[in-house]
């Protein structure tokens, strides 16, 4: 399959037409490059708070609910864009509000030729999100099964915990997606690193898409840093970094990447190591060395 992870930079739209257009230009553009499989940042939805206006979009509270406004035409938009280029999107995450819930979850989507896949809330907030914009976990972790394979979700800062990932790999997924959204370099490569980590111990693909670029009228995404990347297991049938593809650093733009799923199979099974196989071990040995602490 081929992969197409999005740079995605947040613009200050004025209407809903404009931000559809801006979405059908970027999945045309990966389609005709012979895309299987496009994801799209955490918080990319943000953009759609300044559809409301300025003063909506400049508020963090508010910003949340002008974002929430548009999740069921956002939605229906990427399910068709799936549907009629004929390949499988995770749309850009954002805010959503459940039906009497009083605090936003973060959501990100994912649509297949066939309509809506299945969607994954984000399980760990950062402090921002917690601490100044409260918005709090939502549902648990869930492999979606696809044309594709099983596909896995991790929203950025999710990433960077190992027992997250492996609930993932436990449910059969291969692919694991990490939508970002991060404002300095250093959050960045904690979360490219956490994602790399994951490919190694679940030896599978993992996809970083980042939001990019200046958003100053957004006080909740208003810098953003971040490459495109694309990342396996460092080892059998894949490159000797772990990094299969990357872009450039804040440049907006797809990166793509040729993925064959068979090579996951393989290397889980005549690799140089068996990460995948043996987590179980290092779990039972941490325990051993837990309860030796514990002795007298």
């Amino acid at each position: 399959m081929k992969i197409a992870t999005a740079a995605y930079p947040l613009d200050p739209l004025t209407d809903f037409t404009a931000y559809a257009e801006k979405q059908i230009n970027w999945v045309r553009e990966a389609a005709r490059e012979g895309a299987d499989l496009l994801v799209f940042p955490e918080y990319g939805r943000m953009e759609l708070a300044a559809l409301s206006g300025m003063e909506a979009a400049g508020d963090l509270e508010g910003s949340l609910h002008a974002a929430h406004a548009y999740t069921e035409e956002v939605d229906a938009l990427m399910a068709s864009l799936a549907e009629g280029y004929g390949l499988h999107i995770l749309a850009a995450s954002g805010p959503v509000f459940e039906e009497g819930a009083e605090r936003p979850v973060n959501r990100a989507a994912l649509f297949g030729p066939d309509g809506f896949l299945g969607e994954q809330d984000k399980q760990v907030m950062t402090r921002f999100e917690r601490e100044k914009w409260d918005v709090v976990p939502g549902e648990p972790l869930e492999a979606i099964d696809t044309a594709l394979g099983k596909i896995g979700i991790l929203i950025c800062y999710d990433a960077e915990f190992p027992l997250l990932g492996r609930e993932l790999i436990e449910q059969g997924a291969e692919i694991l997606l990490c939508p970002s959204c991060t404002d300095s370099l250093a959050g960045y490569s904690r979360v490219r690193i956490g994602a790399m980590a994951r490919a190694l111990e679940g030896q599978c693909v993992t996809v970083q898409s980042p939001t990019v670029g200046s958003a100053q009228w957004s006080p909740a995404t208003d810098e953003n840093v971040g490459i495109a990347s694309v990342y396996g297991p460092p080892d059998l049938g894949f490159p000797a970094t772990g990094i299969i593809a990357e872009g450039k650093l804040d440049t907006p733009g797809w990166t793509y990447a040729e993925i064959d799923p068979a090579a996951i199979a393989r290397v889980r099974a005549e690799g140089a190591v068996f990460n995948h196989a043996h987590w179980l071990e290092s779990h039972d040995r941490a325990a051993i060395s837990r309860k030796a602490r514990e002795l007298p």
